[in-house]
Formats: C-alpha cells, structure tokens, sequence
C-alpha cells in the first residue's frame, strides 16, 4: 500500500519517520502532528523527500497551559503530599508544619513566551503574581502590559528573582539542558521549577541533587527523559516532587481540535494549498 499513502498523521509520535518509511512512501505529501513539538521529526530529513510538516499550535496552547497551572498550584499547596496524609488509616489530624507557598504576590518566571507562554501569564495574573519573562524576542509592549509581565534579557535575571519558574519551551540544541547546576543554584532556595515543555530541557542529575540537598525547594513535571522514568529512578522517590504523565493536550476537547487541525493541514496540502501550521527546517 505504500504508493497509496498522501498523508500521515502522527499520534503521539507514532509512527516513528525514518529515511526507510519515506523511501517507502513515495507519493507521501504531508506530515501532520498531534501537538506543537516536533523534536521527534528529523525536519530536514522529511523536507529533503519533498513531503511538508504541520503542527497544531492552535489546539493545544490553553490545554497546555491549564497543565501549567495546575501543576504549580498543586505543587504550591502540596496537594499529593496532603492527599496521602489524608487518605492514610492513621490520619487522625493535619500536622501544623504542612505549610504551602501562597500564590498572590508571589513572583512567577516563565522561560518561553509563546502562544502557550502567554496564556500562562494570563492565568497566572488572575491569581496576583508577577510575570517575569524570557524569550528570544521581546513580546509587544501591549502584550507585556495586558499581563503586566516584566522582560529579563538574560535568564540569570529571572532565575534569580523567580519563586517559581516554568520552562515553556521547545526542545532545540540550544535548549538542550537549559537548566543545570549552574541554573538551579541561581534560583532561590524557596523556589518551583515547573516543566511542562520537554524532559531533556532540564539536567535530571542535576535536578535530583538540587531537590535532595535543597538548592531549590520543589519540582512539578510533566515531562521526563526518558517517559516513562525507570520505576528506580530517584526523581519518584521525592516527596518534593510531582510527576504527571505527559498530560499537557489530554483532554476531551483538545484531542477532538488537534484531529481537527490535523485534518484541516493534510486537507490543504492533499489540495495543493498552503497549509495553516506549516513547519519549515530551520
């Protein structure tokens, strides 16, 4: 059936594009994703065989960023952590040392200011924070004013001042271990560091030693290098650490718009036309 296939859609990067599958696929014309990253795709490779990419940026960016929140919201309250005080047969009383970090007035650093970044800030100014941001461009000044966010040129900057800090970016070169030991000891003792981008963003070695010897205070991630974490891994050990399972675009109404915008991508390069979340090599 090779010669059959036009399009293929990818569900949670399967199946796997190697130089074998598009020789076998020679009137292939189209690659739709299901989400906005794309570090699984060798994109010169794919464009070399003549065959266009899209992602689906539109469908997933609220999703993702409710995933954000609540992720620092639970880590924040330390809400697994009282869960399985609660639920415990020997729960006679709440210990009075079981103390969270309050969210209004706290100051929250969001390293990726994307589609998804900015949503984030908008949530996060309904609950009285301030926005520190970094990215490789400066947003519009409306934009930063909409959310009242602050630009830091240098990630050091917002490292510093941050109480909790969300990486909302895509896996590149140039983000490969964005954060190590050098980052998380610029980052306060008190502070969160939330991922919700990709695993191999953040140095896991270093990560580990920084949340078992106190560098920073705790770590809420949906993503992990590799997914799943080896069920020896320390990272699962840590009671100052919440691990959700990739769950950034898992709902209902995300899963029916990614198709949707997936659909509307193969449709348009099926037809010839210019398709509506193209990625190009960089």
């Amino acid at each position: 059936v090779g010669k059959k296939v036009q399009a293929i859609y990818l569900w949670w990067h399967k199946p796997v594009i190697d130089k074998e599958l598009l020789q076998s696929l020679p009137n292939l014309k189209v690659i739709a994703n299901s989400g906005v990253g794309m570090d699984h795709l060798d994109l010169k490779l794919v464009a070399s065989f003549g065959v266009k990419m899209a992602n689906a940026p539109r469908a997933v960016s609220s999703t993702t960023a409710d995933t954000g929140m609540a992720l620092l919201l639970a880590s924040a309250r330390r809400l697994v952590e009282v869960h399985n005080i609660s639920i415990s047969p020997s729960m006679e009383y709440c210990e009075a040392d079981i103390l969270g970090v309050k969210l209004a007035g706290a100051t929250l650093g969001i390293i990726g200011m994307g589609s998804i970044g900015y949503k984030i800030a908008l949530r996060a100014k309904a609950f009285e924070m301030k926005i520190l941001y970094h990215n490789r461009t400066r947003r519009k000044v409306q934009d930063e004013q909409a959310v009242d966010a602050t630009y830091c040129r240098r990630i050091d900057s917002l490292l510093q001042q941050a109480d909790f800090v969300m990486l909302v970016v895509s896996l590149t070169p140039q983000t490969h271990k964005l954060i190590g030991k050098k980052e998380l000891e610029l980052m306060k003792p008190t502070a969160t560091l939330i991922n919700i981008s990709r695993g191999a963003v953040v140095d896991q070695e270093a990560l580990v030693a920084a949340l078992q010897t106190g560098v920073i205070r705790a770590a809420a991630l949906d993503v992990t290098s590799p997914e799943p974490l080896p069920r020896d891994h320390p990272l699962l050990k840590l009671k100052n650490v919440i691990i959700t399972p990739h769950l950034g675009i898992k709902t209902d109404k995300a899963t029916y718009m990614i198709t949707e915008e997936a659909v509307e991508n193969i449709l348009a390069a099926l037809s010839g036309l210019p398709l509506p979340s193209e990625v190009l090599p960089s």
